[in-house]
């Protein structure tokens, strides 16, 4: 019983945690401004973080970061090395009272956009 409880604790500490960035995709820029010709339109994509459970456990810093690294993870998977983002939204669920009026509670961060190549190799 002490083994399920403990691979229990441990799984549930390991989804609070941010997405891993695969380290060839530490090079791909995020930008709010649209790429001109010199860019290749490679597609479009959709990086996330968090979910109805794990996100009300994971720091708001976490849960972005953890959208940016998906985004650029699969950028990079399309051979993209910018992108143009498109929308941000974070999911609040719940209620809670913390004596000062409480307030939502974040459980997710979503991140659209285009992936662009405009690098010369």
């Amino acid at each position: 019983m002490k083994t399920i409880f403990a691979i229990i604790f441990i799984t549930t500490l390991a989804a609070c945690s941010s997405t891993a960035i695969i380290p060839e995709a530490n090079n791909v820029r995020l930008t709010h401004n649209e790429p001109g010709s010199e860019c290749l339109f490679l597609g479009d994509i959709t990086g996330s973080q968090g979910d109805f459970f794990t996100g009300s456990f994971t720091s708001n810093a976490d849960l972005e970061t953890g959208a940016r690294n998906d985004l650029k993870n699969k950028a990079m998977m399309l051979g993209g090395d910018t992108i143009y983002i498109l929308t941000q939204r974070a999911g609040q669920t719940g209620h809670y009272d913390d004596g000062f009026g409480g307030g939502s509670q974040q459980t997710n961060v979503t991140l659209s956009g285009n992936v662009y190549k405009c690098r010369k190799e």
